[in-house]
């Protein structure tokens, strides 16, 4: 082929390369009909895509050192988080591979032989070599070029699938990365709570035992029964009944944070710390604006992208390939000829390949492929009805927690307040011991709730913060 020849069917292949096979992604609708605000009265805005944005360092917004510091660790010492960078490096480098078809082949080898040939070998009746062996050696330096024109998109297609399932896997890693800073604080304040609670039932203890030393000296003194003294010391051991499953929880979450952390769990510790902290208010608007940051919704919507490129690759399937291919190098009998003149081969061609006859096996690709579309838009807007379900528990628990909170402080109050009236009654001989049992267990039981609700308040703002994809206020940027 000439090279005005070669050089017109090569741009010819060029202009063809321009037609791509297959549908363009457009990303469908979520949802059938959009809420105008979140119960928390946020107001929806136009979406835009920020689930690979830094989520930044959210939990600083509760002001807690220790937290902080555990957060640090977790970051520097999951594995979960080094697995899913992992999966983010292959999916990478399967990108990588992908553009690699873009661009020609192109290979060199160098070889070399020492070679007898038979005196008796074919032909070797004729000529001027007629019934002679040989002895000689052969260097051989051949390069070889091979490009695939890329006709109807076939391997850009393949190029965009990598992509966005490359981008998919960016996302997950940063969902990873939110739940694992998620755990790692609602763990943290779960056994705040507990540490909360100890403190609850050491004080309680400790009063009760006083009480029952009052009780004895009034039964020494004949003023009261041992039945007195039997109530007051089932208070006491009933108190000193609570310390050891408190302690056992406590244990579970501080070994769950060794682990979330990367730290062993026999030498992990962690000191005895103030109650969880106040939930911090929602800013103004946040809903509409952190739902965008969500990664998951973002790594279901990437996975769509996947999938319609798949049906593209599925429909240039059905369409010819065009190969070219080059070859060239030297060869000689000596190393000192090897690079001259003389010594040059080449060779020019290309293939084409059209099925005509695959048994189905192209149109179940095609089915199959729209099919995995299909579960793609499925899957994407499960995860954002899911995404959507999840902020409004947030929001709804930040109300009724919240109310919940005030109502069994006031419950708590009342409770002691009550505990104290017995205690004074009986001390006045008016009651026997019994009321004050009855009115301490349920005063007790009461402050209890109030420890247990002001860590549930505390896990949920941290729900709060993974359902809206990471950040809240000033926190998020920083």
């Amino acid at each position: 082929m000439s090279s005005p020849a070669l050089a017109t069917s090569l741009l010819a292949g060029a202009l063809l390369a321009a037609c791509t096979v297959g549908p363009e992604y457009v990303r469908p609708d979520a949802v059938d009909r959009m809420p105008e605000a979140f119960a928390g009265g946020g107001a929806w805005k136009v979406a835009a895509p920020g689930d690979r944005q830094p989520r930044g360092e959210w939990w600083l917004v509760f002001g807690d050192p220790e937290l902080d510091r555990l957060e640090r660790l977790a970051v520097d010492g999951s594995q979960r988080l080094k697995a899913a960078a992992a999966r983010f490096s292959q999916a990478r480098a399967a990108g990588d591979v992908a553009r690699s078809g873009l661009f020609p082949r192109i290979g060199v080898a160098a070889s070399t032989t020492r070679q007898h040939d038979s005196a008796e070998r074919p032909l070797s009746t004729t000529g001027v070599a007629a019934g002679r062996s040989f002895t000689y050696d052969a260097f051989t330096v051949p390069f070889d070029l091979g490009w695939e024109l890329d006709l109807w998109g076939r391997v850009r297609r393949q190029v965009e699938s990598a992509q966005a399932r490359e981008e998919a896997e960016a996302a997950d890693l940063e969902s990873v990365r939110l739940a694992l800073a998620a755990e790692v604080a609602a763990d943290y304040f779960a056994l705040r709570a507990l540490d909360d609670e100890r403190r609850l039932l050491t004080a309680t203890v400790d009063g009760y035992r006083g009480a029952l030393e009052v009780v004895k000296a009034r039964r020494d003194a004949g003023i009261v029964s041992d039945l007195d003294v039997a109530q007051a010391d089932t208070s006491l051991r009933s108190a000193e009944a609570l310390l050891p499953p408190n302690a056992l929880a406590r244990a579970r979450f501080e070994h769950a944070l060794a682990v979330l952390t990367g730290q062993p769990a026999p030498v992990f510790r962690l000191a005895e710390g103030p109650p969880p902290p106040e939930p911090p208010p929602l800013p103004p608007g946040l809903p509409s604006q952190l739902l965008e940051r969500r990664p998951d919704v973002g790594a279901a919507e990437r996975r769509m992208a996947a999938a319609n490129a798949g049906v593209g690759l599925a429909e240039a399937a059905f369409y010819p390939s065009l190969r070219l291919g080059a070859g060239g190098g030297t060869q000689g009998v000596e190393v000192a000829s090897l690079f001259t003149a003389p010594s040059l081969f080449w060779a020019l061609g290309g293939s084409l390949t059209l099925p005509l006859f695959q048994g189905g096996l192209l149109h179940a690709n095609e089915r199959g492929a729209r099919a995995g579309w299909d579960e793609a838009v499925a899957r994407y807007r499960e995860v954002v009805l899911s995404a959507l379900a999840e902020v409004e528990d947030g929001l709804a628990a930040q109300t009724w927690l919240a109310e919940e909170h005030l109502r069994l402080q006031a419950a708590a109050a009342a409770a002691r307040a009550q505990a104290s009236m017995a205690r004074s009654r009986y001390e006045h001989g008016l009651v026997s011991y019994l009321p004050v049992v009855v009115a301490e267990a349920v005063a007790l039981e009461r402050d209890r709730a109030v420890v247990r609700s002001r860590g549930q308040r505390a896990a949920a703002a941290v729900a709060l913060v993974k359902a809206l994809g990471g950040g809240w206020g000033e926190a998020a940027e920083r």
